[in-house]
C-alpha cells in the first residue's frame, strides 16, 4: 500500500524555532539518557556478571551498532511517513525497550535487548538535524540543531549521574528504571512539542540510490563522517575506561563519587550550544579545528596522575568534542542537498555510532594491556588523524575556491 500522492505533496507545517528548539533538546535528552545511562554503572557491572572491563562496555556497545545498523531503514522511512512521525514512533518503542533491560534474564538476553533498544533509537539521531534544515533555514536551523546536541549531552551526563549513586545502592537494574522514567517524561514533552504539526513527507526527488549516492558523494561531507567516526570513539572510549582507573588505586574512589566525572558533560552542553555562535564569526571550519585541538589538551592532561588534572582534562577534551561535534553535525545538515539531507543525516549517524560501538570497547585493550597510558596515546593518535582530515578537508576547500554554506551558523 503507498502513500496518496496528496499525503506525499504536503510541504512541511511550520513549527516555531522556540517549539522546535524545545523538541529537538527534550528528545536528544531522551535518546542519550537511555542509550549511556548503563555506563555509570560498567564497573558494579563487570563485578555482577564476573566480566572484565571491555567486555562490560559491550553492554554500551552492542546498543550504539544497533542504532548505527537501523538509521538508513529509518531514513527510508522517513521519506515515506515523515521525519516527525518516524521520530515519534522511535521515541515511543525505545522506551518499552529501555524498560525491558531491567527484567533481562541472563547476560545474553540483557545484551540482546540492549542491541535492539539501539535500533529503535535510531530515527532520532539520524533525523533531527534533518528535520531542523527542512522546517527552519539559516542561523535558526543551525541554532535548534546544536540545541539537539546540547540536549544529547545533558541527556548523557543525566542518565549516568543518576545510575552511578544508585547502582551501589539499589542495584544497576533498578537504578536503570528510574533513568528509563526520566526518559520517558522527555518524550513526553517532545511529543507535545510536536503534536499536531506533522505533514505528511514531500515527495523526495530521484530515487533512493541516487540520494544514498549524493549523500556519499556531496562535497565535504565524508571528512565530516571520518571525524564523526574517531572523534566519537575517543569520547565514549575515555568514559567507558575512566571509572575503572578512578575506583582503582591510588585514587580507590567510591562507585559514587567516581560516577562523577559525568558532571563534565556539562561543559559538552555549553560547548554544543556556543558551537553555532564560534562558527558564525570564525567559521566552521576554524571551529571544527579548535575543537580537535581542545581535545588534544584535555587528552594530555588527562594522562597526568594527580585527580585535579585528571578532571580538567576531562572537562576539557568533553569541551572541545562537543563543539566539534555540534558544528560537523549542523554542517552535514547544510552541506547536504535538500533530496539526501535524511540520508546524509543517516550516514552521519552511522559513522558516530560505529565509532562509539567499535572504539568504546577497542580502546579496553591498550587499557587493559598496558593501563591509563596507552589508552591515552591511542586516543590522542585518533583526534590527530581526524585533525589531519579536518585540515586537509579545509585546505581542499579553500583551493577550489568553496565558500561555507551560509546556513552553517549565520
Amino acid at each position: 500500500m503507498t502513500a496518496s500522492p496528496a499525503l506525499l505533496e504536503r510541504a512541511p507545517v511550520a513549527i516555531s524555532p522556540r517549539r522546535l528548539t524545545v523538541a529537538l533538546l527534550a528528545v536528544g535528552l531522551a535518546t542519550f539518557t537511555q542509550l549511556y545511562a548503563i555506563q555509570g554503572a560498567l564497573p558494579q557491572l563487570a563485578r555482577e556478571l564476573g566480566a572484565s572491563p571491555s567486555e562490560a562496555a559491550l553492554t554500551v556497545s552492542l546498543a550504539t551498532a544497533g542504532l548505527a545498523v537501523s538509521v538508513i531503514p529509518w531514513a527510508f522511512a522517513a521519506d515515506r511517513f515523515g521525519k516527525l512521525a518516524m521520530m515519534r514512533a522511535a521515541a515511543i518503542g525505545s522506551v518499552v525497550l529501555s524498560a525491558a533491560v531491567v527484567v533481562a534474564p541472563s547476560t545474553e538476553a540483557l545484551l540482546a535487548i540492549r542491541f535492539l533498544g539501539g535500533a529503535a533509537l535510531g530515527a532520532v539521531p539520524a533525523l533531527s538535524v534533518a528535520v531542523a534544515y527542512e522546517r527552519l533555514s539559516g542561523r535558526a536551523a543551525a541554532t535548534v540543531a546544536a540545541a539537539y546536541i546540547a540536549g544529547t549531552s545533558v541527556g548523557g551526563a543525566a542518565g549516568r549521574l543518576v545510575v552511578g549513586p544508585l547502582a551501589p545502592l539499589l542495584g544497576w537494574r533498578w537504578a536503570v528504571l528510574v533513568v528509563v522514567a526520566l526518559g520517558a517524561v522527555a518524550i513526553l514533552v517532545f511529543l507535545l512539542a510536536v503534536r499536531g504539526r506533522g505533514a505528511g513527507p514531500s515527495a523526495p526527488s530521484g530515487s533512493r540510490r541516487s540520494r544514498m549516492a549524493e549523500a556519499l558523494r556531496g562535497r565535504g561531507l565524508r571528512p565530516l563522517y571520518l571525524q564523526s567516526f574517531l572523534l566519537v570513539g575517543v569520547q565514549v572510549g575515555v568514559y567507558n575506561y575512566l571509572a575503572f582507573r578512578l575506583e582503582a588505586p591510588p585514587y580507590a574512589l567510591a562507585p559514587a563519587v567516581a560516577s562523577l566525572i559525568f558532571l563534565a558533560y556539562a561543559a559538552g552542553t555549553a560547548g554544543s550550544r556556543a558551537s553555532s555562535w564560534i562558527a558564525g564569526r570564525l567559521g566552521a571550519r576554524t571551529t571544527m579545528v579548535a575543537g580537535h585541538a581542545t581535545m588534544l589538551v584535555g587528552l594530555a592532561l588527562l594522562a597526568l596522575p594527580p585527580l585535579p588534572a585528571v578532571v580538567a582534562g576531562l572537562v576539557v577534551a568533553t569541551l572541545g568534542f562537543f563543539v566539534a561535534h555540534a558544528t560537523a553535525a549542523s554542517q552535514v545538515g547544510a552541506r547536504a542537498s535538500a533530496a539526501s539531507r535524511a540520508q546524509a543525516g543517516a550516514l552521519y549517524t552511522i559513522a558516530f555510532y560505529v565509532g562509539s560501538a567499535v572504539f568504546g570497547w577497542v580502546l579496553g585493550l591498550p587499557f587493559e594491556a598496558g593501563g591509563w597510558l596507552a589508552l591515552t596515546a591511542c586516543a590522542m593518535g585518533m583526534v590527530l588523524v581526524s585533525l589531519a582530515v579536518a585540515l586537509a578537508a579545509a585546505w581542499s576547500a579553500r583551493r577550489g575556491g568553496a565558500p561555507e554554506p551560509a546556513a552553517s551558523a549565520r
